[in-house]
């Protein structure tokens, strides 16, 4: 059984969703599957759209108080493997 976010109770959504994206999938114990998978942790040249695609599944499974509208994958130095992403989510009704 996956947990999920209650919707009241944990901290302001955009910080909760922020705090999820910042956690590499296997770091929380009871709860090994939130996160943003390992297989974007120290690559050179990850595919873009696999990123975006895992970040939205984060969100949608871990933050239903938020819907994405757009992720947007940037990277400030690739050879480095120093990507990010930028997301633009509506609360949910």
């Amino acid at each position: 059984m996956e947990e999920e976010m209650m919707p009241e109770g944990n901290g302001e959504p955009a910080v909760c969703a922020a705090n999820l994206l910042r956690t590499v999938r296997g770091e929380v114990p009871m709860a090994r599957v939130k996160g943003v998978s390992r297989e974007f942790v120290d690559r050179s040249a990850p595919t873009m759209g696999a990123l975006a695609e895992d970040v939205e599944w984060v969100l949608e499974t871990f933050e239903p108080r938020l819907e994405p509208d757009e992720v947007e994958v940037y990277a400030d130095d690739a050879a480095e493997g120093d990507f990010g992403a930028r997301v633009t989510a509506a609360e949910a009704e």
